[in-house]
């Protein structure tokens, strides 16, 4: 069964870990802001892809002179965003009419997502209902509280990514939930309304975009797959 497929990209960053006035999703990579990139994701996967960017309203503008500027001409669905992730993610799905289909939901400052990863998380959604990518760690880690701290087992633990996909009406009823400061992200809100979260197999390439040096990294990964 073919399930319609859609993107939301959320992109509501401030910039303050950047340190930069500009939010970082308009910094420059290789010459196009990051978020043309993170776009140019999706369209690679699926020319035809039914994409609604989230940007807060006082960006509008500004992407809109951006796309001028650098001629970008691809059809997105502009969406307002919110106060919250929560609030701008429940914008962004409700200007989907659709209530069957699958959705990937995915951070404006990951431009580096590979059409392989985007593929499968449409495939295992389609079967699982969820499937949010995530990586192993490569570091130990420790547990800390105020007076000590505990060696854990890594190999229990996952570093969480995007994209993190979902059948539509799941994930649509899951964002009708009140809204609670404790859910970071897509994952968390569908668990909390009852569902089990799938995991599959992220990338270590796929950064988020948060530091100045993620850019570095971000610059070096783009070079090495030209």
């Amino acid at each position: 069964m073919n399930h319609k497929e859609y993107a939301i990209i959320v992109a509501g960053g401030k910039g303050t870990r950047m340190k930069t006035k500009l939010p970082k999703q308009f910094l420059l990579l290789q010459g196009k802001p990051v978020l043309m990139h993170t776009l140019d994701a999706f369209f690679r996967y699926k020319p035809d892809m039914q994409v609604i960017l989230v940007l807060p309203e006082d960006d509008v503008k500004l992407w809109t002179s951006l796309c001028t500027q650098y001629n970008y001409t691809k059809s997105v669905t502009l969406v307002h965003g919110g106060e919250t992730r929560y609030q701008s993610v429940r914008n962004g799905l409700s200007a989907i009419e659709d209530e069957e289909g699958l959705v990937a939901i995915h951070d404006g400052v990951r431009p580096l997502v590979s059409e392989d990863i985007l593929g499968a998380s449409f495939r295992l959604a389609a079967v699982h209902d969820t499937a949010v990518a995530a990586v192993r760690l490569k570091e130990s880690i420790r547990m800390t509280d105020q007076d000590n701290t505990k060696a854990m087992d890594r190999s229990k633990f996952r570093l969480i990514q995007t994209p993190q996909t979902f059948k539509l009406s799941l994930i649509k009823q899951a964002y009708r939930g009140k809204e609670d400061s404790s859910l970071t992200d897509d994952a968390s809100v569908a668990e909390k309304a009852g569902h089990i979260i799938s995991l599959f197999e992220g990338s270590y390439e796929n950064i988020k975009i948060t530091t100045p040096e993620d850019m570095v990294v971000a610059e070096a990964l783009l070079r090495s797959r030209q």
